[in-house]
């Protein structure tokens, strides 16, 4: 990011990065076990034959303490014959139709797949199995003075899941109407605002929420039946996971056309990566040329407003495209256990620390910020060689003339490097790959770079090792490494990014195309 507004700084007014979509799941764990619901029946003395009956009268009693009752009387209840139909826009519809600035806008009631129960029969024994289904939702749509825009989706059957929705942009401009900051927006961008910093500052609180307060208040408004339906198991509440999350970065720039010189040549430059880069760029290290078991596609599309190029990797994605005088980069989260953190076991907390799977409870949504920071960070630094203002000899120069290593008392003289040469490059290439981005190149991954074959034997692998420490001492001295403190890793600088894409598009090009630049 850092390298980023380095190059950009001139031409981008502000960033923002933060929270854009968000979905949490509540669920009555208790209900979702193997015997979950028939140690509800037993519990509340519901023989199975009553099943069906039970569940009915009790789906009944939800839907008349829901909030129906009230939109009705406002006249903001409709019931939709498809579950297809857009409803954010018929939400909408009634806000803009009623002038709706607070409160209860509507809620639409629509049929929906659905995990939940039936009866069934097994060797001439009534039991209750869960199952994929079909039943009724509520949604009901709020303009919250702290959220916004967002909905709380209530089904209504056993087990009764919820999902709520809210937008992290929606909440900021929320949140800048209340301090009167001015600012201005399209959709979900904000386009400008007077005080970034301050803005990223209120973005940045909506990691202190205290989730699970804020979730079971709206439970209570939707839902306020819960926990006194379930009889002698109302000590179970609703457990909030995070269903999915979009991590947006916002770069600003002066206007429409700067952004457009870039961003055309961001998402050619995204075309080309393949796809051991786009998981280096998710945090996946180690050797991945072709041993991984994710499935990996890059889209490209065009549309009224702009470009967009997605990076599919699963159920994740990694996407790039402009509105307006916007370029966000953004990473949207639905598996989380395709990302590690670094935590104790859930089942032992004051346990032993280690990169385990994300999860997807509230509990981890701090971490799970730190990773899609990380995420568009990485993504970003990427993008940032791409603008160069100065030429390749200007790059390069610097690297055909001896250097001082560092270090040293008194300082030693390294060599010159040979950008041209078969050896040199082949270094830079190496050293400039994106794999490195994330944990840094040690001694033994260049050797493996460099030395395509493996060897057995004792003496060539030392000596392998010592010649890629002297190359370490040149890069060094050079500028191009930086070593981690405490380890035994090297990251490659700016420096280092910028001259290695400028020597291989220079490589790359025929002398047409270079005498067709130079003019």
């Amino acid at each position: 990011m850092k390298n980023f507004l380095q190059r950009f700084g001139g031409i981008v007014l502000g960033v923002l990065t933060g929270f854009d979509r968000l979905v949490f799941r509540g669920k009555l764990c208790s209900l979702y076990s193997p015997e979950g619901m028939n140690s509800y029946l037993d519990g509340n003395k519901v023989l199975r034959q009553d099943f069906d009956r039970h569940v009915k009268e009790v789906t009944q009693r939800v839907l008349q303490a829901s909030l129906i009752k009230q939109a009705k009387a406002l006249n903001r209840f409709e019931y939709l014959d498809s579950a297809k139909t857009d409803k954010d826009k018929v939400a909408r519809g009634y806000a803009r139709k009623q002038r709706i600035t607070q409160g209860l806008v509507c809620v639409l009631q629509c049929v929906e797949p659905c995990w939940s129960f039936s009866l069934e029969s097994k060797n001439h024994v009534l039991t209750v199995q869960g199952k994929p289904r079909k039943c009724s939702q509520l949604y009901h749509y709020y303009l919250d003075p702290q959220f916004g825009w967002m909905y709380v989706r209530l089904q209504t059957w056993f087990p009764f899941e919820m999902q709520v929705y809210v937008n992290g942009r929606e909440w900021l401009a929320r949140s800048m109407d209340r301090e009167g900051m001015k600012y201005r927006r399209s959709d979900n961008k904000i386009l400008w605002v007077e005080d970034w910093q301050r803005a990223q500052g209120l973005l940045d609180e909506q990691l202190r929420t205290n989730w699970p307060s804020v979730l079971d208040a709206y439970q209570q408004q939707v839902h306020p039946l819960h926990p006194e339906f379930l009889g002698k198991l109302a000590h179970v509440r609703y457990n909030w996971t995070v269903h999915q999350s979009e991590w947006a970065t916002d770069s600003a720039f002066r206007s429409r056309q700067e952004l457009a010189k870039w961003m055309s040549r961001w998402q050619r430059q995204a075309l080309h990566y393949d796809s051991t880069e786009i998981l280096r760029f998710l945090g996946r290290t180690g050797q991945l040329q072709g041993n991984y078991d994710w499935d990996v596609e890059t889209e490209y599309k065009r549309f009224y407003e702009g470009l967009r190029i997605k990076h599919w990797v699963n159920k994740n994605s990694l996407k790039v495209y402009d509105h307006l005088n916007i370029g966000r980069v953004e990473l949207t989260i639905n598996d989380v256990e395709f990302f590690k953190v670094y935590r104790a076991s859930q089942a032992d907390p004051e346990g032993p620390l280690d990169w385990r799977s994300m999860r997807r409870t509230v509990a981890d949504l701090y971490r799970r910020a730190e990773v899609s920071q990380k995420v568009n960070e990485r993504y970003l630094e990427s993008m940032a060689t791409v603008k160069e203002t100065r030429t390749v000899q200007e790059l390069v120069a610097p690297l055909c003339q001896a250097a001082k290593e560092p270090g040293k008392k008194p300082k030693r003289t390294v060599r010159a490097l040979n950008p041209w040469s078969a050896e040199d490059a082949a270094l830079l290439r190496a050293i400039g790959d994106p794999k490195w981005m994330v944990s840094g190149i040690r001694n033994r991954d260049l050797v493996a770079a460099l030395y395509k074959d493996e060897t057995k034997d004792a003496v060539e692998k030392r000596r392998r090792s010592a010649r890629v420490t002297r190359l370490l001492r040149i890069l060094r001295g050079h500028g191009l490494l930086q070593k981690v403190p405490k380890t035994h890793r090297y990251q490659v600088n700016e420096t280092a990014r910028a001259a290695i894409a400028a020597l291989v598009a220079a490589g790359s090009a025929n002398p047409e195309e270079l005498s067709t630049q130079a003019a």
